[in-house]
């Protein structure tokens, strides 16, 4: 048994049953082994899906490193790192709510911690690239703290609601995504 057979049952799992409905025995039986052979490898399900996490956030952040090397306008590069935000939360929702969403207390907050480090790594990275919008006056209102902070808020709140209400009659994803960062970029940054 590898521990990649285990992420990816736990991930199944964690989609359907949800972080309090996912157990270390529903985990073991969707990989056919018993909870004791599971425990050789992760200690629990906090263990399991903070790896999981991790592994998603550290391709957001290398995703992120790549963009913000990229030479292009650094408009540009803002927008793209918005949508491979908004792609990674859509691709990773249980990751995506354990580092963003989760309120105190679900985890151990130690572990919790070290997730929120990692996600901080690639807002930092964003950070730095909505800093050089601003270096160079293109920014209409506000502080490159409080754009970038509003921009990643904004799309923090479309895909939380397109995650957590899957059922309402969304606009096509696509066209919603692109609207909203459209709109966002075009009333913050003047060109």
């Amino acid at each position: 048994m590898r521990r990649g057979e285990i992420l990816e049952a736990a991930q199944r799992i964690f989609l359907v049953e949800g972080y309090h409905g996912a157990t270390i025995r529903k985990i073991a039986d969707e990989v056919g082994v018993s909870s004791t052979a599971l425990y050789m490898h992760f200690k629990d399900k906090d263990e399991i899906l903070l790896e999981i996490s991790d592994n998603a956030i550290s391709r957001l952040l290398a995703i992120n490193s790549e963009i913000s090397a990229r030479p292009i306008d650094a408009v540009a590069r803002v927008r793209l790192m918005l949508d491979a935000y908004m792609t990674f939360a859509l691709e990773n929702p249980n990751a995506y709510a354990l580092v963003f969403c989760a309120p105190s207390g679900v985890i151990a907050q130690d572990r919790q911690d070290a997730a929120m480090a990692l996600g901080e790594r690639c807002f930092e990275k964003f950070m730095g690239t909505v800093r050089e919008i601003a270096a160079s006056g293109r920014l209409r209102t506000g502080s490159a703290e409080s754009a970038a902070q509003a921009l990643w808020a904004a799309c923090h709140g479309l895909v939380s609601l397109l995650i957590t209400k899957p059922d309402f009659s969304w606009a096509p994803e696509g066209e919603l995504r692109d609207v909203m960062l459209d709109g966002m970029l075009y009333g913050l940054v003047a060109d």
